[in-house]
């Protein structure tokens, strides 16, 4: 269809985005005949550090400052909490090193890893807390997008902008920094909570991997901002990847600084591409799943964290996503009805989006479904990690425009506009047979 239309925007990944990540080698070394050793490795390499000349330790540290400390925020501190976190009797023998030795050690304890070095795709755009400074027709965002780094490790990194009433976009600056918050465990395992200070930017948080779970990456998060009656609060829906099966997640938070990351529970719960309605209905929590990996179910809960019922909504229908459809994003709530964007994958793995009219007192209830895809891959935008694919984790709707952001082919990211008025008329053209 050509209702779409490409904006002049793209986000490609940026490798020098680093973040100061502990490294933390073997803790035994294997002699040459084969036999497991009994010295710990860190403790020869604290041996190492603390045999070294005061002008050695002295020139080493220099040379980390002079190559390093410009690419972080406050790299001392965050390095000399790997020197902390060291176990057992490598952490009794650096206790005995001094101050000098001590901070060199958390060098060598320490890397740089690239969170976007080989992808920045799958975005979702929500509404951002602050609407301050803003002229007349604007509306500020949140992007947040997967970052997927050195062993395909994947986190969640953000970034803002504002559209304006014609549906002009543009992003705001990005900062040279990128850091970890602060990880407080939280109730059941694998859960956590994440707090930033109020001195970071918005663009320097991110949520990386930090449960077992989440070992291989937390994945295409889908946030929506949810009316709670006296608060409104922005939650996602995320995949934790181990390397062997997925799990999900659920984030909560209020300012985009504070994070609660959760465990999502229930029979329910299978697969992954979860997304949550903007509002409860009649009482209940409502969201999609794709619980068989090829149909879309509608999903009902009495709250954000469980979830033990499922519908079948959508099947495959057209040969574009005979393989499987699924969503992307959660709806949006229009005077039509629920708009549900769609993805559907077909001939030669080609990933597309469509679109999905639903009743807004009875979603079961379909009431239109586009026959032809509203974004399909560009000759441009065929190439990359995964060839041919369009894909979105959310858009939004402002003053008569849904701004779609959509990856390119899981490596790079960029934005297409739709007049909504027109969307909404080709669906109700269009109900399901």
């Amino acid at each position: 269809m050509s209702l779409a239309r490409r904006l002049d925007l793209r986000l490609e990944p940026d490798p020098s985005r680093v973040l100061l990540r502990a490294f933390l080698p073997s803790l035994v070394v294997k002699p040459s005949g084969g036999e497991p050793g009994s010295q710990p490795r860190l403790e020869e390499l604290v041996q190492r550090v603390g045999g070294l000349e005061d002008a050695v330790v002295a020139s080493l540290l220099e040379q980390v400052e002079h190559h390093f400390a410009a690419r972080h925020r406050d790299q001392a501190a965050r390095v000399g909490l790997h020197t902390g976190a060291l176990p057992g009797a490598g952490a009794l023998a650096a206790s005995r090193l001094d101050p000098a030795r001590r901070a060199l050690l958390g060098c060598y304890l320490t890397s740089e890893y690239a969170l976007e070095a080989a992808a920045l795709f799958n975005p979702c755009v929500v509404p951002h807390p602050s609407q301050q400074g803003l002229a007349e027709g604007e509306l500020r965002f949140v992007l947040s997008l997967r970052a997927t780094g050195e062993g395909h490790i994947s986190s969640i990194t953000f970034r803002s902008g504002v559209i304006d009433a014609e549906g002009g976009v543009h992003l705001e600056p990005v900062s040279p920094f990128v850091q970890e918050g602060v990880i407080t465990p939280a109730g059941a395992p694998g859960d956590y909570d994440v707090a930033y200070g109020s001195d970071t930017e918005l663009s320097e948080r991110l949520l990386f991997p930090v449960s077992g779970p989440e070992s291989n990456g937390l994945e295409d998060a889908r946030f929506v901002v949810v009316d709670e009656g006296d608060r409104r609060r922005w939650y996602a829906t995320a995949t934790a990847y181990d390397g062997r099966g997925v799990s999900s997640r659920l984030i909560a938070t209020d300012d985009f600084r504070h994070f609660q990351v959760r465990s999502l529970r229930g029979s329910a719960v299978a697969n992954k591409g979860l997304a949550l309605f903007p509002r409860p209905l009649g009482g209940r929590w409502l969201m999609l799943g794709r619980q068989d990996g090829q149909r879309l179910y509608l999903m009902e809960g009495d709250g954000p964290e469980r979830w033990d019922s499922a519908r079948l909504l959508l099947e495959p229908r057209f040969p574009w996503e005979f393989i499987q459809i699924g969503n992307c994003g959660s709806p949006l709530e229009t005077e039509a009805g629920w708009l549900v964007l769609t993805h559907g994958v077909g001939p030669m793995r080609q990933y597309s989006i469509g679109a999905v009219l639903l009743d807004l007192q009875d979603p079961m209830r379909v009431l239109g479904r586009l026959r032809q895809p509203l974004l399909v891959p560009e000759e441009d935008e065929r190439d990359g990690y995964v060839p041919n694919v369009v894909y979105s984790c959310g858009a939004l709707i402002h003053r008569g425009h849904l701004l779609l952001p959509y990856a390119v082919s899981d490596q790079s990211s960029r934005f297409a506009l739709v007049p909504l008025a027109r969307l909404l008329e080709a669906l109700l053209a269009a109900p399901p047979a």
